[in-house]
């Protein structure tokens, strides 16, 4: 049915449906009949393709190779099959991990996809309610305002100067005006999509006025969904810090695999060319590649991003992007809406200027889209809520305002004009027009003054009183709206704003208040001491921002205040040079908002920004971290956001920052550990085989970095943050991996772990043969297992902070004590239990052996405790 040559009454008969909307029972009906309103997601992979895409991996192939050529050779030479069945356990087993990572990373996002989901005003047994999007079903009646994202294909009931940009869908970037009326095809039985005037379609956006619409098709039979438009999804992304890991395993990949090529190369040509001999090079090449890679270091950081990802959700903080987590690490500068950001967004009017004041808050209830629910309460935007409360207890209902001078037109509010116009019939079959906004604004476009009961010629003295009646306000940290009227002899010829609002009677004034969040002022002080400018940006009077930003202590002694109407008398050179001087913006629009973002950014610095409105997305997306606002935010800011603030609250950005650091932290102690440890099993069997000996074989290597490495690893990744974490400057962007000296820790400790495995290994042969040689020792080879896995044991609590003494620390991470606890118990197990221990290869050592082991690897503590304390002393 082509509903756009149908008139409306015929497609809600057609649809089973009436204006009030569907009942409850029935959407849930249909719902199960039509399925999700959602594009068809792409087929995801089974856990079975994801278990044999581990096992694609160069390393893993290495090692396959290595388990075939050594059964192959234990079938030969008639020994066990020990090897092949350790290297396959391992691989499985290692797989299997990098499955179980890869779903829980998933089901941690889907869990955030659905945080953020997409929300709709429907109508549901006549009365408005909010439901998921994906709820929607064929019949539902949508009510659509600027900047709420259009959820599914619809046939427009009612439009209030609404405009639809459609570009996604037909190219057009111009948005469309809308109407309700029925389409004339002409000769043509098809009209085009983009000349389908009184049709909304899913992947549109409301971007002016407001309408409402009869849902015709959801998912995948939407025209969104018959061309297969495929959205993007942030899950797809990696992080610059993925990407940066990613080439250092590709490095390492090489580095390694050359320096394996090596070393079998002048093996065989030392020993000759052997079957065991081959064999035996081999497996030293494996092993160095095994020490070499640290197997778990991506899914460390995809797990340690996800779950400190779901644990931001559950502090309010919703992360649409994971870029989003390593940046907040980097901020310098957040630019923070006032309203209800950094106020509780409760607006009272506590004060009126006007003489007729029941007149006065009548103009400012009809001339609002907030509506009184059940108990009398107004529900809609907080501002038009407190004016409809207002009059409410001066005694004159919305409810019955409503009925006696409905709405017949209207020139919606507009942040370029800053004001709003409603049309009204009067019980004679006059009509009049209410107007309020911006009092400077409002001003312009007055002729006349309501006084004593009449209408008098607005004089320059009337202007200066109002003028200064609105500085007074200002000054008491009052928001201020003024209001106009106009009588009509007819029904207006126009409902252009520019025709509506000229030759207005000035009614009054009305001051409200938002009280500033308690909680802010402690935020904006740890903002400081975490070495953040915290920017101020609102649409409200100067004099008031000024009063609210000197009592958040956001605007200091030596920083102005500055309006948009001023930023426009700038150049970008000038104020590029002048942008650190502010620290209010007041009066501002849109696209100052964007020339803010853009000075920041010349001067070098990260930029955070928060918006609610559609206008804000373009400043929002140019950000370094684009804020949305979860309660008050339209879906157009919300989509392009890389945050949302589910309670729109500017403490909630410093929680999220305080988190982004501790994430960005915890996943640098892992990296410096996991490559301190492989550095020193690379450098162990290096030196072992340049000496001649073998001191560990692969399989104790992949034992190791998947017990002794892996556990400890993602513990750290669980560590809380540390006490100075929001004391600290913020880190420069443009940090590589090893920057700020891990580069040369992850060397020293290296070497350290290195120096105590090979003592380990001597010392067992010595306490063994009672000689010093350098020779294969069974012995040493199990006490320097012993003491490489307990070393780095050891090391991870080193890596509880990375510059501080864990003996200051005031916290303990159990999960740290509970991956030494379970690796302890596995390696003794596989030294003493028989079975596992023939397996290894390992000779069962004595109490002495094991203590000389285990205070081996203790010894790990005080060595890095003293690095430390040496950079603490010349920092």
């Amino acid at each position: 049915m082509k509903e756009y040559l149908e008139k409306s009454s015929k497609i809600l008969d057609e649809l089973q449906t009436t204006e009030q909307g569907l009942s409850e029972a029935e959407a849930a009906r249909r719902l199960s009949e039509h399925g999700p309103n959602r594009l068809a997601a792409g087929k995801k992979k089974s856990n079975l393709q994801r278990f044999f895409e581990e096992l694609k991996d160069p390393m893993i192939l290495i090692l396959l190779a290595a388990a075939l050529i050594s059964g192959i050779t234990s079938a030969y030479e008639g020994e066990s099959y020990a090897d092949v069945v350790i290297i396959l356990t391992v691989v499985i087993i290692n797989a299997v991990l990098g499955v179980l990572q890869e779903s829980k990373a998933e089901k941690a996002i889907e869990a955030l996809q659905e945080i953020a989901a997409a929300t709709s005003k429907v109508m549901r047994g006549g009365k408005m309610e909010v439901k998921k999007s994906e709820e929607l079903v064929p019949g539902d009646i949508v009510i659509l305002e600027a900047g709420d994202a259009v959820p599914a294909d619809g046939r427009i009931l009612e439009s209030a100067s609404m405009k639809i940009e459609e570009a996604a869908l037909t190219g057009e970037s111009v948005p469309v005006n809308k109407t309700a009326d029925v389409l004339n095809a002409g000769a043509a039985s098809e009209v085009p999509l983009g000349d389908r005037k009184n049709m909304v379609y899913m992947g549109s956006t409301v971007v002016y006025g407001r309408g409402r619409a009869v849902i015709t098709g959801t998912g995948m039979k939407t025209e969104m969904g018959k061309i297969a438009h495929v959205l993007t999804q942030s899950a797809d992304e990696s992080t610059p810090l993925q990407k940066r890991l990613n080439q250092l395993s590709k490095i390492l990949s090489v580095m390694v695999l050359a320096i394996c090529a090596v070393i079998f190369v002048v093996g065989i040509l030392k020993e000759g060319v052997t079957p065991q001999n081959i064999l035996n090079t081999f497996m030293v090449a494996v092993s160095l590649a095994v020490a070499a890679i640290p197997e778990g270091l991506a899914a460390v950081v995809t797990i340690v991003l996800s779950i400190g990802v779901t644990k931001m959700s559950k502090r309010n903080a919703v992360i649409r992007k994971l870029t989003a987590v390593e940046t907040l690490g980097c901020t310098q500068v957040i630019c923070s809406d006032k309203t209800g950001t950094l106020t509780q967004n409760k607006m009272t009017v506590v004060k009126h200027e006007g003489s007729d004041i029941k007149r006065l808050v009548s103009v400012m209830a009809l001339c609002s889209d907030a509506e009184p629910d059940e108990n009398g309460e107004a529900v809609g935007e907080p501002t038009e809520c407190a004016l409809v409360n207002d009059a409410q207890k001066e005694g004159c209902p919305k409810k019955s305002l409503s009925v006696q001078y409905p709405r017949v037109g209207e020139a919606p509010f507009d942040s370029m004009r800053k004001r709003m116009t409603t049309i009204h019939r009067a019980n004679d079959g006059t009509y009049f027009s209410c107007t309020k906004g911006a009092p400077d604004e409002i001003l312009k476009r007055c002729t006349s003054v309501w006084r004593d009961g009449r209408k008098q010629p607005m004089t320059e003295a009337f202007r200066q009183e109002i003028l200064s009646q609105n500085k007074a306000m200002a000054d008491q940290a009052l928001r201020v709206l003024a209001a106009a009227g106009r009588a009509w002899n007819q029904m207006p010829s126009s409902q252009e704003p520019d025709f509506l609002e000229q030759d207005l009677c000035f009614l009054g004034l009305c001051g409200m208040i938002d009280p500033v969040r308690p909680e802010v002022v402690d935020a904006i002080r740890e903002c400081r001491g975490a070495g953040i400018r915290p920017v101020m940006i609102t649409g409200d009077h100067k004099d008031t921002a000024v009063a609210i930003a000197k009592e958040l202590g956001i605007l200091e002694a030596g920083w102005k205040a500055v309006t948009g109407a001023e930023i426009d008398q700038l150049s970008d050179e000038e104020l590029d040079r002048r942008i650190e001087e502010y620290a209010v913006y007041a009066r501002v629009q849109p696209e100052h908002k964007v020339r803010i973002v853009d000075a920041w950014k010349r001067k070098g610095r990260i930029t955070a920004m928060t918006g609610d409105g559609v206008n804000d997305a373009p400043s929002i997306k140019r950000a370094d971290i684009g804020i949305g606002m979860g309660i008050t935010g339209t879906d157009v800011t919300k989509n392009v956001a890389d945050m949302v603030l589910a309670d729109d609250n500017f403490a909630t950005i410093i929680a999220a920052v305080e988190e982004g650091r501790r994430i960005y932290d915890n996943i640098r102690k892992a990296i410096q550990f996991l490559l301190a440890s492989n550095l020193a099993e690379v450098l162990s069997i290096f030196c072992a085989t340049l000496m001649g000996f073998t001191i560990l074989n692969p399989v104790h290597l992949l034992w190791i970095n998947l017990i002794t490495d892996c556990f400890p690893a993602l513990a750290l990744g669980m560590e809380d943050g540390e006490a100075d974490i929001m004391k600290r400057p913020p880190r420069n962007a443009d940090d590589g991996i090893f920057a700020d000296g891990l580069g040369f820790d992850v060397a020293f400790q290296g070497i350290v772990i290195t120096v105590l495995t090979l003592a380990s290994y001597f010392i067992g042969h010595y306490l063994e043969a009672g000689r010093w040689e350098i020779v294969n020792s069974p012995d040493g080879m199990s006490m320097a297992f012993l003491t490489l896995s307990m070393v780095e044991i050891f090391h991870s609590f080193n890596m509880r902070s990375r510059k501080g003494s864990i003996f200051h620390m005031k916290h303990q991470n159990k999960y740290l004590w509970g991956a030494m606890a379970l690796s302890f118990v596995l390696t003794s197990a596989v030294i003493y239990i028989p079975v596992l221990s023939s397996a290894f290869g390992f000779e069962r050592i004595s109490a002495l052996e094991y203590d000389v082991a285990i205070g081996l690897g203790l010894l790990v503590i005080p060595a890095v405790e003293i690095s430390k304390w040496i950079r603490r002393k010349f920092a």
